[in-house]
């Protein structure tokens, strides 16, 4: 089925109809823009900073012991994540600057970490954003075969012990938007038409993709090798140290958004290609939040702690969440929708870890 044969039941809008219009008074009545503000500009500074700085320390040789030089490949990961979670995913979304040329600007951080802001657009925006927890459409759900995170993906023995493997393979995911992922997404969203959407084609984002690995790759490996008093196999170490830190960090941050015991995983009619709720609703029992009074998380993580407003308005600024979060808890609480909440990080992740075992057991037959 492809994705556009899937139709949300949108009879009855209502629910998104009142949470829209509340959270445009809040914006109006403040005049507060739904961008980003200040806290933007240093929050991205302050990433870079996180990122650049053991760059810099790295390769001018200030540090000789082994141990140091490799907090410092974990602090580039952490840094990277950093970008990732707070600068280039409000770009993507159009909500870090009210001027798109600042968004698109900022987007190509993504190639700055290693990964491509189109692929992440088609994965996140378009499929992800629209098709949450829905299995063969949205992508995040869809991991390689020996990971099961939908109760409708196939069952394999292996799964049974993917509570336990599964953070070791997290640790991985840049790596491979690193290395190969990005150019077998590209070839795989030329087929589904998704390039046309963005008008584009292949050969073009080919080779712009090329230009960025090229770029990606000069910074993190080649001038290392060349620069950093160390042979080249322990260069290649600190590239691999610092990827599996910025990879096990965000999905950390995005797995218990979804991932985990109390959301959903709607399919559509197999008649209609239906689904049963409209699209608002559909996100509302599909997402969760986490830690909402963890200022300095919420802070590093991009506001992602607070998903279900990010999924409601990807287009408003993260820096804004806190504050328009208790209109729609009121208001899915008037539409007697859920409001998915854990109040801790650790918690979050444990529901994950939960869900993992439990989609790791032979599933019952009917």
């Amino acid at each position: 089925m492809s994705t556009n044969a899937i139709r949300f039941n949108n009879s009855n809008r209502q629910f998104y109809m009142t949470v829209k219009k509340r959270v445009d008074d809040y914006f109006r009545q403040n005049n507060i823009s739904k961008y980003g503000n200040y806290k933007m500009v240093i929050k991205s500074i302050a990433m870079f900073a996180f990122y650049l700085t053991p760059y810099f320390l790295l390769v001018t040789n200030t540090f000789s012991n082994g141990y140091i030089l490799i907090g410092l490949c974990i602090a580039m990961g952490i840094g990277m994540s950093g970008i990732g979670l707070s600068v280039m995913h409000d770009a993507v979304h159009g909500s870090y600057s009210q001027k798109q040329g600042i968004n698109k600007l900022m987007s190509l951080s993504m190639a700055f970490i290693g990964g491509s802001s189109l692929n992440w657009h088609l994965q996140h925006n378009n499929l992800h954003h629209t098709f949450t927890n829905i299995e063969g459409h949205d992508e995040d759900i869809a991991p390689l075969g020996f990971l099961r995170f939908s109760p409708h993906a196939e069952y394999r023995k292996i799964h049974k012990f993917q509570f336990i493997y599964a953070w070791f393979f997290y640790g991985l995911m840049t790596l491979m938007w690193a290395t190969t992922k990005d150019f077998n997404q590209l070839s795989r969203y030329n087929k589904m038409g998704l390039l046309k959407t963005h008008n584009t084609t292949y050969r073009k984002e080919f080779l712009r993709l090329l230009m960025y690995k090229f770029f990606y790759w000069t910074f993190t490996i080649i001038i290392p090798i060349i620069f950093v008093n160390l042979v080249w196999w322990k260069v290649l170490l600190g590239f691999a140290i610092m990827h599996f830190t910025c990879g096990l960090i965000l999905a950390l941050i995005f797995q218990p958004a979804h991932v985990v015991e109390m959301t959903e995983f709607p399919t559509p009619s197999e008649e209609t290609h239906q689904m049963q709720d409209d699209w608002a609703s559909h996100q509302m029992k599909t997402t969760a939040n986490f830690a909402p009074n963890a200022r300095i998380l919420s802070w590093f993580v991009g506001g992602l702690n607070y998903q279900v407003e990010h999924h409601l308005f990807p287009n408003i600024c993260h820096v804004h969440y806190k504050n328009i979060a208790p209109i729609i808890k009121e208001t899915a609480k008037e539409f007697n929708l859920p409001y998915h909440s854990k109040k801790t990080f650790l918690g979050a992740v444990a529901s994950h870890a939960k869900l993992l075992y439990q989609l790791g057991q032979q599933p019952k037959m009917a």
